[in-house]
């Protein structure tokens, strides 16, 4: 028997991307587009009853790290389990190309400090088959993978490319070397890349305490980067910013002169910090104001706190950079309990100096005033009264004592959560008033990156859970959160193809269960090449996700189809 087509959603409640008023229909798939959606009568290989369920386009993620893992891993989990099917990579001007041979080491020495990627995986898992940012995505088709990818143009690597030690001794660029990096950008547009990254926080350093290359990149660098993406006619700039060269409003200012003078979009990393608690109302104020003038600037937010789930089984924990810990950070987990189990070694480590070994950038900028139990049921936003600061005023203990209690609970399972962002009021009020402005996203996932220490690139999830459902009297509706995860990032990024389900459309659909979806404990696993650590986290509740008009997982398992991979550039309007 011949079907019309090769998959018929049936009967779900249509969330189309645009924002409109959910509707009951039916979504046909067919040669990995939308065909119709609404009332279809024609039959498909593959019927999908979606009845009590909703239907979506697929999720796209704006904000990732999957640079080394797409080299090496057909599945680009955890951010393929949570519904999203296309991401952008690249962010934070970090990445690998352009490299020289000469330059490899300390490319992979900046992603190991900034996105938690440990060097022997990354050394392992990357064949330095490219020098250009051309060959380097050229060399990214090679494997098929699950969801697509784009990539960004990463500062960090360039400016090392064209400036050598230079540029890692934080030195200005001089006319000949924004001119190089200006045609280098230019090029890499041109070859698909979806425009430049940047990074301009402190927190982004190499294990060894070596700052960004790009930190303090003058304007005059920043403008002959983003001509560049002018001169080839496309690509926006992502940017993370401390906003304190001198202040928000100065830098801010910058910002608008480089995107009037380039014509390019700008995303920007927007959270509320724990230390300068009202700067992002400035961010948000000042980015708003550019919005209503009509510079096409976005901020992305993340859903919940930043979290790290600091543990044993970990890359990091309150005690890592200890010098007691540190003599036996090396042994199994057992004997490393067993060792922690000793009174002396207890006494030694809970009154060392933390910060004497320490590798972890953000260690400064989490305290045990906002350190909690991550036990189950999961709680991402515990209350003041749980902490871990908290727990030791009421029983009379001091904060390491009770942090190292938990640690070695369960046999050295145990995870503590510990917000480093958004969380200053031991509350999201903050983040309800930055998803109030339209000209926000959610996101921040870095997916990919983090992997021993974060597990965000479940915030997709965690988005439709907690304030479309769980949050109470002021929950956001469902369909605008799909607007906001799917439609707004894909326009913003020029992924004209996808993020509405509408004829003619890729055919990158979620089913969902709303009603049951739900976030499973993260776990460790060992799978990254040389033997690499990850923390990996699935979810309930998604019937299916299709990625190019083939299923590509059910019930959260992979169906092994690999539809998608990388994307060259912007992405034309369906016809």
């Amino acid at each position: 028997m011949a079907h019309a087509f090769d998959v018929v959603i049936r009967g779900g409640t249509i969330m189309d991307g645009n924002g409109g008023t959910p509707f009951i229909g039916d979504v046909a798939v067919k040669d990995g587009k939308i065909a119709a959606v609404g009332t279809v009568t024609g039959t498909g290989a593959e019927e999908i009853d979606a009845k009590g369920l909703s239907v979506t386009p697929g999720f796209v993620d704006i904000h990732t790290h999957y640079d080394g893992q797409a080299m090496w891993d057909s599945h680009l989990a955890p951010s393929s389990w949570h519904g999203v099917t296309t991401v952008v990579m690249g962010n934070c001007g970090v990445g690998f190309a352009p490299v020289r041979k000469n330059t490899q080491d300390a490319v992979v020495a900046l992603m190991e400090g900034v996105e938690d990627l440990p060097g022997p995986c990354l050394n392992e898992g990357l064949d330095w088959s490219w020098e250009s940012f051309a060959e380097y995505l050229t060399a990214l088709e090679r494997r098929k993978h699950d969801i697509d990818f784009c990539a960004l143009l990463p500062h960090a690597p360039m400016r090392v490319y064209v400036m050598g030690d230079r540029a890692l001794n934080l030195e200005d660029a001089n006319q000949e070397d924004i001119q190089r990096m200006r045609e280098i950008t230019a090029e890499a547009v041109r070859a698909g890349a979806f425009g430049f990254s940047t990074s301009r926080t402190i927190a982004h350093k190499t294990l060894a305490g070596d700052l960004h290359p790009g930190l303090r990149a003058q304007e005059a660098e920043l403008m002959g980067i983003a001509m560049g993406l002018k001169d080839a006619g496309g690509g926006f700039i992502e940017m993370t910013s401390d906003w304190n060269t001198p202040d928000p409003a100065t830098e801010f200012a910058m910002v608008r002169r480089i995107m009037a003078a380039s014509g390019r979009p700008l995303v920007f990393s927007l959270n509320q910090r724990h230390d300068r608690t009202t700067a992002w109302q400035d961010l948000l104020e000042l980015s708003g104001k550019a919005a209503a003038d009509g510079l096409n600037v976005r901020c992305v937010v993340p859903p919940r706190p930043i979290g790290a789930l600091l543990g044993l089984t970990g890359s990091q924990n309150p005690f890592a950079g200890t010098r007691t810990y540190r003599a036996i950070a090396d042994l199994p987990l057992e004997a490393r309990v067993a060792k922690m189990r000793d009174p002396a070694i207890r006494a030694a480590i809970v009154t060392e100096d933390p910060t004497e070994f320490n590798t972890w950038s953000l260690l400064s900028r989490v305290d045990y005033e906002r350190m909690f139990q991550f036990a189950d049921p999961l709680n991402y936003t515990p209350s003041k009264e749980d902490s871990i600061a908290a727990i030791a005023a009421r029983t009379g203990t001091t904060p390491q004592e009770v942090a190292y209690d938990m640690l070695i609970a369960d046999e050295g399972k145990n995870f503590i959560f510990a917000c480093i962002v958004n969380y200053a009021n031991y509350d999201l009020e903050a983040v309800k008033e930055m998803y109030s402005r339209s000209h926000v996203l959610p996101g921040l996932s870095d997916g990919g990156a983090h992997v021993a220490f974060i597990s965000d690139a479940s915030f997709p999830t965690f988005l439709f859970s907690y304030w479309g459902r769980d949050r109470g009297a002021d929950k956001i509706e469902l369909h605008d959160l799909v607007r906001r995860q799917t439609r707004e990032p894909a326009r913003f990024a020029g992924l004209n193809d996808r993020g509405v389900l509408a004829p003619g459309m890729k055919a990158d659909i979620n089913v969902i269960d709303f009603e049951n979806l739900a976030l499973e404990r993260p776990d460790m696993v060992v799978d990254l090449p040389a033997g690499g650590r990850r923390l990996m986290q699935k979810a309930r509740g998604y019937t299916a996700t299709i990625k190019a008009g083939q299923i590509t997982y059910r019930n959260g398992q992979s169906t092994g189809a690999l539809p998608g991979g990388l994307v060259r550039g912007a992405q034309a309007a369906a016809v």
